[in-house]
């Protein structure tokens, strides 16, 4: 005889972070039956990412009208590809609408979690303690700040930070002001704050492609238009989603694709058109292929890099002094503020947090030489725990938004499957994750990721750390869970 299904009001659901993914989890889980949910959110608002980096210029590289949820789409975006600041208040509104505020405790960091009995064990920074039966990890991405080893870094006199550490209000307003990094955090602030400071010297290790997509502002016309007719909206949305998956995000994953010779065109083409000194140009030029680094979109860096006022440099950096950056011809650099655009710990997930599962086992041991999961959403040993955009994922110039909501569906449906008998348990098998890493793996040496550069998307092996197909099949393949890949089991009678 079938035990009986639980109540869905018996659960309780911990998420941690309310960023993109955690407001999403809220939502999607209260759509789905389940109330009992607690976030906890280390900072004092929500937004995540777009909360955190407010340094001039930042912004979205993945088009305004696909970059937010598919149930709530935004018809009055002021540019094609929006400002943080209009994202932040998109996912503060969004968070306000659905009630999301009222699940969340704000300035509370998760330290530890702990499995006892079939419950998470949930420490929290205060030294206080709550148990869950399930734990979504909404911890994001791009959110460890990643400092370069640089000798004298705690000696400079003027102002450092980094990027995304921008002090609230702080200016580059007739500042000379060194950044060091090129990657799309770089780009974005030189572009911006070009017309406002003193002289501008870019630390460039190495030269970047550049697709020169204008960021058109969109017309009140285009908005009411827009705003008046939802079909009209979501005939947008499916266009764009169209172009961007095929010529763009699906284009990294067959180097040899001819929408990855597209974007290597585009991007020559931007180089030669847009600067026009050849010594310049030269060293902005990259020796490898397009989007072997992650593609750097701006309709206007070129031009800020090369007004006069503006300096590239690609000596090496020896060392910081208390006036400068000193750099390998022997030159010091003077300048009154350093911004360490030198991206993030993009393979931290989980961590800094102590994470336990079964049979005392911690997740920094499983991880250890590198971090791991099943579709890139759970870890053997460790039930009904699990990441949104987790290891191993689509990071690769997708939309992280509707990664996260396909990952959020495919989750609830393991969820249901573990409570609809009584079973409460779901993991996923170690077998069918190590086969999943090993296809994976093979499936990266067609990826432009391997074609010979050095990004934060390679591992310590020198293998792409990403899922390296399509994205369809990426909706195909989580469109429904493979259940034989899963070990379903009750929670223990002493729980």
């Amino acid at each position: 005889m079938a035990t009986a299904q639980i109540s869905k009001n018996e659960l309780k659901f911990v998420i941690i972070g309310a960023g993109m993914a955690g407001i999403l989890s809220a939502i999607k889980l209260k759509e789905a039956g389940f109330h009992n949910i607690e976030i906890f959110e280390k900072e004092g608002e929500v937004g995540g990412t777009w909360r955190e980096n407010r340094y001039p210029g930042v912004a979205c590289d993945v088009p305004s009208h696909l970059y937010c949820y598919s149930f709530e789409q935004k018809p009055d975006w002021s540019h094609v590809f929006s400002e943080g600041s209009e994202i932040f208040n998109y996912f503060k509104n969004v968070a306000i609408k659905y009630g999301v505020y009222d699940s969340i405790k704000f300035k509370l960091e998760v330290t530890k979690l702990e499995l006892k009995d079939g419950l998470w064990n949930v420490t929290t920074s205060d030294g206080k303690n709550t148990t869950a039966n399930y734990v979504i990890a909404a911890t994001g991405v791009l959110h460890h700040p990643k400092y370069p080893d640089i000798e004298g870094i705690d000696l400079f006199k003027g102002d450092i930070f980094h990027s995304a550490r921008w002090p609230e209000g702080y200016s580059l307003k007739n500042k000379k002001v060194g950044v060091v990094g090129t990657g799309s955090t770089a780009v974005q602030i030189v572009a911006a704050s070009i017309e406002d400071v003193d002289q501008m010297y870019l630390f460039q290790r190495t030269a970047q492609w550049v697709l020169g997509v204008p960021n058109d502002v969109i017309d009140e016309q285009t908005r009411e238009k827009l705003k008046n007719s939802p079909d009209e909206l979501q005939k947008m949305r499916d266009e764009i989603s169209r172009t961007f998956t095929a010529y763009f995000a699906d284009a990294v994953v067959n180097a040899e694709s001819k929408e990855a010779n597209m974007l290597q065109e585009s991007c020559l083409f931007n180089l030669e058109f847009n600067v026009p000194d050849p010594v310049l140009r030269e060293k902005l030029r990259p020796n490898y292929k397009a989007a072997c680094k992650r593609l750097i979109v701006s309709p206007n860096f070129y031009q800020a890099i090369s007004r006069t006022n503006a300096h590239l440099i690609t000596d090496h950096i020896v060392r910081i002094t208390e006036s400068g950056i000193e750099i390998d011809t022997g030159e010091t650099i003077g300048l009154d503020t350093i911004v360490l655009a030198t991206g993030f710990k993009v393979d931290a997930f989980l961590r800094p947090m102590t994470v336990v599962g079964e049979d005392s086992l911690k997740l920094d041991d499983v991880w250890n030489p590198r971090p791991y999961a099943y579709m890139s959403i759970m870890v053997p040993k460790f039930p009904n725990l699990f990441l949104l955009n987790g290891p191993n994922g689509p990071v690769g110039n997708f939309s992280l938004i509707d990664v996260a909501e396909i990952q959020v569906d495919y989750c609830l449906q393991l969820i249901e499957r573990a409570i609809e008998d009584g079973d409460q348990l779901v993991e996923p098998k170690t077998e069918a994750t190590q086969d999943f890493e090993a296809r994976r793996v093979e499936a990266t040496k067609k990826t432009v990721w391997v074609t010979g550069c050095n990004s934060w998307y390679l591992d310590d092996r020198g293998i792409p750390s990403v899922w390296p197909w399509t994205m369809e099949k990426f909706r195909d393949d989580m469109k429904q869970p493979i259940l034989d890949d899963f070990i379903f089991e009750k929670v223990p009678s002493n729980a």
